[in-house]
């Protein structure tokens, strides 16, 4: 394979945030950048050459986004089947549209993980109410439900069992929380910590294993999240492990981003795949030598992977629409000059148009001697705000 070098251009599949902050780097490296988003005032028009509006269904758009480039890449999992193939028969697209297809759908993904020997904890797959049913009393009752497409920061998701016994209303509500569609119920462990553990792997078959990311989250949506992990040496050996022959057993060519439960027995499971940069890793623009995002271009280009060591611990705190609502629900502008007042804190902000509650608007970064430190330090910033 040959590298495809900059003056080429890349094509995105979405301009949300994700596709913004590759657009950026690509940029730095001298590529052009298309994107494709059903959005036109999407984030990451702001910063390309060309938007394609179209929507992630829309297979016509996608061969219109891959004939002016020269490979597409994606920062969300919804684009269809179709789109994929549409896209591939005009230029490489990576990751490619058979792994997409398994990870896209949390049903195929847990089963998928389970038959190649992945450590996932107890689920079950839900088609209908009465499954729902069956498989909340089957997993003891305290479980999280998620629907199998679509979903994410806590959207399509419910849970049952942590107030007490798990009544008929309970399974109803769980049974709509997934939107009366398939999903997977899945049983509750008893955690110790969440983490994640990024992979880039070109197409040459190039390997670069991230060091792992502690990652909180509140209300479902990561609060924030540190690089290194504060785990043991040998945990962050098998957790990159297992990160590495999940990617090389999908023949991943761009990034992965594995999820994973570190629960209260010593355990690692893993939760949720993501083929893209991911929300825990928006640090590495600091911590680590190459961040997430020029190494997506160089994974989805086929240049040699960047080096992934951290240079120092930093943190990243989500910046949501709620800082920029007062209580009485009147537009506020959160404080910016006395969040940026914290030494080694940077503030990222997305030109999203519409702050609204739960809406990822920006993040803030810290850098300090320790991960401890950096993550007081980001969230002294926050709270500035």
């Amino acid at each position: 394979m040959s590298a495809i070098l900059p003056g080429a251009t890349i094509g995105i599949f979405g301009g949300g945030q994700l596709g913004r902050m590759i657009a950026m780097a690509a940029r730095g490296m001298g590529y052009r950048i298309l994107v494709l988003d059903p959005d036109p005032g999407c984030p990451a028009r702001f910063v390309v050459d060309g938007c394609i509006e179209a929507g992630w269904d829309d297979s016509r758009g996608a061969a219109n986004l891959a004939r002016g480039c020269d490979v597409v890449t994606l920062e969300i999992e919804q684009i269809s089947p179709r789109s994929m193939e549409a896209a591939a028969s005009f230029c490489p697209v990576r990751p490619g549209g058979a792994m997409l297809a398994v990870i896209q759908d949390r049903i195929e993904q847990k089963d998928w993980l389970r038959k190649h020997g992945f450590p996932v904890g107890e689920y079950r797959a839900a088609r209908s109410l009465d499954q729902v049913r069956e498989a909340i009393a089957a997993l003891g009752g305290r479980c999280f439900c998620k629907s199998a497409t679509g979903g994410y920061d806590g959207r399509g998701q419910g849970k049952v069992g942590f107030a007490g016994e798990v009544t008929e209303n309970d399974v109803r509500g769980a049974w709509e929380a997934l939107g009366e569609g398939p999903g997977v119920v899945e049983q509750a462990v008893e955690l110790e910590r969440e983490i994640s553990v990024m992979v880039a792997r070109s197409p040459s078959g190039e390997v670069k294993v991230y060091p792992a990311a502690w990652n909180h989250h509140e209300n479902q949506i990561l609060d924030w999240s540190v690089i290194p992990a504060p785990i043991s040496s040998e945990m962050e050996r098998e957790a990159r492990r297992i990160a590495s022959e999940i990617a090389d057993t999908f023949q991943l060519e761009g990034l992965l981003a594995v999820e994973m439960f570190v629960t209260d027995g010593g355990r690692l499971l893993v939760n949720e795949l993501a083929p893209r940069p991911h929300n825990s890793y928006h640090q590495s623009e600091r911590a680590c030598v190459t961040s997430q995002f020029e190494q997506a271009v160089r994974a989805a280009c086929d240049l040699p992977l960047g080096d992934v060591d951290v240079v120092q611990p930093a943190a990243i705190a989500n910046l949501l629409g709620d800082h920029w609502i007062a209580a009485d629900g009147s537009p506020r502008e959160p404080a910016f000059d006395a969040a940026l007042a914290v030494p080694g804190v940077r503030l990222h902000l997305y030109e999203k148009l519409k702050p609204r509650k739960g809406r990822k608007m920006g993040h803030l970064s810290a850098v300090g001697k320790t991960a401890d430190e950096a993550v007081a330090l980001v969230l002294k910033a926050k709270a500035a705000l």
